[in-house]
This record gives C-alpha cells, structure tokens and sequence, in this order.
C-alpha cells in the first residue's frame, strides 16, 4: 500500500528500520496516555455527564447545563479551580488575548520571562504597532530572554522583587523560536521561586500544544491560569472550534466578563449545538495527543537518520508536541511543507505556498490539509521564511495517518535532491 501511496522502497524500509528503534518511546507515550484517559473517565463520572448535557441553546444560553458541566470537568483534568471553555474563541491567540485584556489595567507591567511571546501576540502587545494593543491602554510589557533554553532565574527574581509587576506569562512551547519547549520542571521551579519574593503576581501559562503530554499540567505545579485552544490537543480532532481558560476561579471570571459582559460573566454565551463535540474531542484527546507524539517521535528519527537537524530528538523527553526541523535551505523547507499538504486527507491537491499571512511579521509557509481549517492538532506544517528554514510539524489524528503523511513529505523531499 505505501508503494501504491507513492512511497519509494528505500524510504519504506527506513521507515521499518525506525519503527523498530522507537519502540521503548512510544511504550512511554502510552503510560501518559492511559493515566490521562482515566483523568478523564473518572471526571466525566464525578460530574455526571449525561445525554442531557449534549443539548444546545441559543441567544444569551441562559442556563446551558451542558456547557455548565462541560467547564466543571474542564476545570478537574486540568487540575484547576474553575474553567470557561467557550466555542466563542476563536482560536487560541484569542483566549490569551481576553485573559491578557481581563487581568491587565493601564499603568500595569507584564512581564514575559521566556522572551518575546509568539508572534501573534506582538499586535495585541503591542511589540509592533496597534491602536488597540495593551500598550496604547498603557499597559507596559517588559521581557526576559531564556539563557541556553532554560529562565534567567536570577534576572527575573531580581525584577520580581523591584515589584510593580502584576502579569508573569511564559510560553510552554516554542512558537517559532528556535529554543526548547519548557519542561514542567524548570516551570515548577520558577513558579516556586517567584512564589518566595511574590505571592501577588498573577502567573499565566500559554499551554497551547502542551496539554496530555504529560500527567500534569501547569496549575497543578502552581499557574495561576493555563489558555489553550481547542482545535490543537484538548478539543481531540472533534471540536471545531473554541479555546479555554483555566486557573483560579476569581480570574477564570474576570476572564468571562472580558470575553461576555460584566456582571453576566460564565453565566451567558449559547452553544450553538457544540456541547458533545467539546467534550468527546475531550475524551478522546489522550488518544490523539499520544498519536501526535508519535508522528513526532517518527519524524525526528526519520529526519535526522537523513542528515537533517532535529528537536526534539527522537527520545528526548517532550512537554509538546511540536517538532522541528531544519533544512538550511529556503526550498528544501518549502518541499517539505507542500509533501506534508499532498499526504493530507483535505485538498490534497493544493500546493501552499509562503504568503504575507495577517499576525506575523516574516512570509510564512502553511500545510494543512485538515477537517477544521488551522487545526494542528491535526497534522500539520507551518514556517516562517527565515534563516535557518525551520519547519514546525505537529498533530496526527492517528499515527497511521501523521506516518503516511511524514512519509510522503520525505519522498518529496528526497526525489528532489
């Protein structure tokens, strides 16, 4: 069948010999998998998830149950207070853009620790200019760069006592920076160490493709919010869209009152018929992060076994399920991003190109053939055009299909050289 899917005999048996080399990582894989899908289990059992709550309202979506216990099992695997998961984000820059805009008021400082956040928030910073960024309400944002991929822990308690700071963010995966994703251990000890010289700062995770990579998220080691968006890890390939905020109850309700109105908060905002989407993409998202992590894993071996520069490698420890590769070389980088798009299950027959995309600064180039347009939690390939062309490969509903598309990327990429 890979020979009929244009796979050359060459790269099948690449793919045979690494399969077998990553076994002992996929069998870690599959431990997180199956605590997480008890976490799970065991809190759709504690709220009482019933056929009732997969109804749908309307209009304000006064009394939606369904969305009402859909928060409180939310807000339980995440280890949370509480949780507003709304299918009104939408996506996941707009959830940290309403957890940034609720928290902060002019004449506060935030205060970025592991440098500059992702590139899509630079607008609503206002790092490039906006009208209606945080920085022209008088919001003031500093920053402190990672010293070899880990936090400048002396710098940043240094500036933490000076006080006057009332947001600490950090990024838990790498956006398009070139440095590792956070480990939950170098942010459990951050947060400790902050927590020592300030117990006021509110401190906010982006969590975007880290959630399941683990067995814990960042609110179990002492985040005061975690955002994420539900077409990457929690929403399981099933939610079509929407995004959350999870955390300490009293901001998860300053958030909903940015999001909706003050004083009505988590109380309105109808479902639109959404509610079992949500959380089925929620059950089955243990599933699909653990074969997203082993589409990665099989694309760092396959990559780097072809002489390409990786990271992770393939058995280093992940906390995201994001990949990279560098191709030092501008078409290299595209070749690979337009196989990923011809091994996808939608428009299969459309080749991406680099375009002036709305939100960031460099051309970027975009392969995803998924069902929810921008999903990547489905597999998918993004990079922006800039030295040392990095792509940025992520998700895969099932393994079999993020290693067919892997595949067909490489077959691409090496018919070409």
């Amino acid at each position: 069948m890979y020979e009929k899917f244009g796979i050359s005999k060459d790269i099948i048996e690449l793919a045979k010999q690494v399969e077998e080399e990553i076994k002992p990582e996929f069998e870690k894989v599959d431990k997180i998998k199956e605590e997480n899908s008890l976490k799970v289990l065991m809190a759709c059992q504690k709220y009482n998830l019933s056929d009732m709550h997969f109804g749908s309202t309307t209009g304000y979506g006064y009394g939606d149950i369904g969305r009402d216990t859909i928060e409180k099992i939310f807000a339980e695997v995440l280890g949370a207070e509480d949780s507003l998961v709304r299918n009104q984000f939408i996506s996941g820059t707009h959830a940290l853009t309403v957890a940034l805009f609720s928290m902060l008021r002019p004449g506060d400082t935030m205060l970025s620790i592991n440098g500059k956040p992702y590139d899509t928030l630079d607008e609503v910073i206002g790092i490039v200019e906006n009208k209606s960024s945080l920085k022209s309400y008088g919001v003031k944002y500093e920053q402190i760069d990672l010293i070899k991929d880990d936090f400048d822990t002396e710098k940043i308690i240094e500036r933490v006592k000076q006080g006057n700071v009332k947001l600490i963010c950090m990024q838990r995966s790498r956006g398009y920076a070139l440095r590792k994703s956070l480990s939950l251990e170098s942010i459990k000890n951050i947060i400790n160490k902050i927590r020592e010289v300030n117990k006021e700062a509110i401190i906010m995770i982006d969590n975007c493709y880290g959630e399941f990579t683990d067995i814990i998220e960042p609110t179990t080691l002492g985040a005061d919010l975690i955002v994420g968006s539900l077409i990457k890890n929690l929403g399981g390939g099933l939610a079509s869209n929407g995004g959350y905020i999870a955390g300490k109850k009293n901001l998860v309700e300053l958030a909903a009152e940015r999001l909706t109105v003050p004083g009505q908060g988590k109380e309105v905002g109808p479902t639109l018929g959404v509610n079992k989407q949500i959380i089925e993409g929620l059950f089955l998202a243990p599933q699909v992060v653990a074969n997203a992590l082993k589409t990665a894993i099989f694309a760092s071996r396959m990559l780097e076994k072809l002489g390409y520069d990786v990271s992770p490698k393939y058995n280093e420890k992940r906390t995201d399920i994001v990949q990279l590769i560098s191709f030092g070389d501008e078409q290299k980088l595209i070749k690979f991003c337009q196989g990923i798009q011809i091994g996808s299950p939608v428009d299969s027959n459309s080749i991406p190109e680099p375009w002036d995309m709305p939100g960031y600064t460099d051309k970027v180039i975009m392969a995803a053939g998924t069902f929810v347009q921008g999903s990547s939690i489905e597999l998918s390939c993004d990079a922006p055009i800039r030295p040392p062309y990095t792509a940025f490969l992520q998700g895969g509903l099932t393994y079999e299909y993020g290693k067919a598309g892997v595949l067909k990327a490489i077959e691409g990429l090496v018919s070409n050289e």
